[in-house]
């Protein structure tokens, strides 16, 4: 009876091995990036590839400025018209709200409890 067991789990084991075999080969070796463009007509440079070295090593001023426009960005500080513990003490006297709305459901529960003002329009209508 165990003989039984393993010669079916080597047969499992051999046929699962084939699959998977069989599906490597089916699939795809390479794949090639295309461009979704819809222009049809082949490009052809009118300049070579030398020139253009050329042309941008004779500019290499204008190409480290170009360069270091994003490094000389990277260390503006942002200024706020609220500082810092105003932003937390305003959190901490919301936190109920924030907690809401934070929620699960989005806040929806807990809007829906919260009286609606008087003078606003509901769905482009008037205020009730």
């Amino acid at each position: 009876m165990n003989r039984d067991i393993e010669s079916l789990l080597a047969i499992a084991a051999v046929g699962a091995i084939a699959a998977a075999a069989a599906a490597a080969m089916a699939l795809p070796r390479t794949a090639y990036a295309d461009d979704i463009t819809i222009e049809t007509t082949p490009f052809a440079s009118s300049r070579t590839r030398t020139d253009v070295r050329q042309e941008l090593l004779g500019q290499a001023r204008q190409v480290r400025a170009g360069a270091t426009e994003w490094s000389q960005q990277q260390g503006t500080v942002l200024k706020g018209q609220v500082t810092v513990p105003e932003v937390r003490a305003d959190f901490v006297a919301n936190r109920r709200e924030v907690s809401a709305l934070t929620a699960e459901d989005s806040g929806s529960a807990w809007l829906k409890m919260k009286p609606l003002p008087g003078s606003t329009a509901v769905m482009g209508g008037p205020g009730q």
